[in-house]
């Protein structure tokens, strides 16, 4: 085990996560815009930690995805080119068209985790816990995508997602700024609605008809 492998497992567990929530939620929301800094100094001034468990936070965000580090400058909030996020939208269609072709019809149509993340979406919406709703968002598409039961396409999809995440979040940011809060919940009902009939046709209609109305709808682009 190197020795930075030993120091980050000797960190208290609470500061770290603690630390890296902070953080996540202040991208996620949009207060730390994409490409600016994350300094660490102004971290562990912010929250009265020491340098250590704010470096292992940030190294965990980086793995997800949400900041990179570069070198001799630290970290900032990762940024996606507008043609980065259209392909990558494009490839996160292509696999969920793909999920429901494959699980649509069935004779055992399970949709209970898929419900289940639509209502803490609802749920978390109404309650204005931003960061709470956008995990909820994700863990809807990643359950619609399992119906599939392909481990391996879950694989694929969970890594786009996580290129994805920024652009998801302000999606449904722009829509509860622009007084359309409720439209995101409402998209989603009529996806699940749609997946519910077990009509491969109408789900992919569906599924059509909600991307167009996220990303095309709100430019981004």
């Amino acid at each position: 085990m190197t020795a930075a492998a030993s120091n980050s497992t000797d960190l208290p567990a609470s500061l770290v996560e603690m630390t890296a929530e902070h953080v996540r939620a202040e991208v996620l929301s949009g207060a730390l815009a994409p490409g600016e800094r994350v300094g660490e100094e102004a971290l562990c001034a912010r929250l009265g930690i020491s340098r250590a468990p704010v470096r292992e936070a940030l190294r965990r965000l980086a793995e997800q995805g949400l900041v990179e580090h570069l070198p001799r400058r630290g970290y900032r909030v990762v940024v996606w080119s507008a043609h980065d996020i259209v392909e990558l939208f494009e490839v996160r269609r292509a696999l969920e068209q793909h999920a429901l072709a494959a699980a649509l019809p069935s004779a055992d149509l399970r949709l209970g985790r898929v419900r289940a993340a639509l209502a803490e979406l609802t749920a978390a919406d109404r309650r204005k816990d931003w960061v709470a709703r956008d995990d909820a968002h994700r863990r809807f598409h990643v359950e619609i995508v399992a119906l599939a039961g392909n481990r391996q396409l879950d694989l694929v999809y969970e890594q786009i997602l996580v290129k994805l995440q920024l652009a998801m979040a302000r999606n449904l940011r722009e829509e509860t700024e622009a007084g359309a809060r409720l439209e995101g919940v409402r998209r989603h009902e009529e996806l699940l609605a749609a997946v519910e009939t077990n009509d491969p046709l109408r789900a992919a209609t569906a599924l059509r008809r909600h991307g167009e109305q996220t990303y095309l709808k709100l430019g981004i682009p």
